[in-house]
């Protein structure tokens, strides 16, 4: 069986710690149960990917003190908070600062299952972008100097001629630099070529 992702269940609450995992589990997450956020720190792996389900009101270091340091020391993991009623506008404090959702409990099974497939997919599409991210950069790291100044230009929307104006260049030279860009960009048009700069923060000069 394949899992769905990663559940971390930090909860002083035997009882709803072992339900939670086992609910979990039935709907194939990988679930890890902690009696508290200090044994969450010192035992869960700092690559670790997936969602954190923390309850608010723990002793020693509560949800919000643990969000805090997952955000720190966890980038990986979407955290959500786990609320009684009365502590609701502690949670939406919780989601202010990065929490990606909460829940009140009791809460109903479907409630649960939702909101951990929804966390754990945020990750999933957060790493998927940061790959891509990478993989773009690294085609940048590519270019020559004269390369990186004629995508410049094309990403201001400049025609070739201008391009090789205000570099002193031709523009079949420029149209060489071009084709040499979209080659080590792996682009496969210019619309591509923009799209794949603005992705990672060029912007027109």
């Amino acid at each position: 069986m394949n899992s769905k992702g990663r559940v971390f269940i930090v909860d002083d609450d035997e009882a709803v710690r072992e339900s939670l995992a086992a609910l979990l589990e039935a709907y194939e997450f990988d679930a890890t149960a902690f009696p508290s956020a200090r044994d969450f720190l010192a035992q869960c792996e700092r690559g670790a990917s997936g969602c954190l389900l923390a309850d608010v009101r723990m002793p020693d270091m509560d949800g919000l003190e643990l969000q805090e340091r997952v955000a720190i020391e966890f980038p990986g993991l979407a955290v959500v908070i786990m609320t009684g009623h009365g502590d609701v506008p502690i949670a939406v404090r919780a989601m202010k600062a990065g929490a990606v959702d909460f829940v009140e409990k009791p809460f109903a099974e479907d409630r649960i299952i939702d909101t951990v497939r929804n966390a754990t997919a945020r990750v999933m599409d957060q790493q998927r972008q940061s790959a891509d991210t990478a993989e773009i950069e690294a085609r940048l790291a590519l270019l020559t100097a004269r390369e990186r100044e004629v995508l410049d230009g094309l990403i201001a929307g400049l025609p070739n001629k201008t391009i090789g104006y205000d570099l002193g260049i031709s523009p079949r030279t420029v149209e060489v630099h071009r084709a040499r860009v979209m080659d080590k960009m792996q682009a496969r048009s210019l619309s591509d070529l923009v799209r794949l700069a603005l992705s990672v923060g060029l912007s027109p000069k």
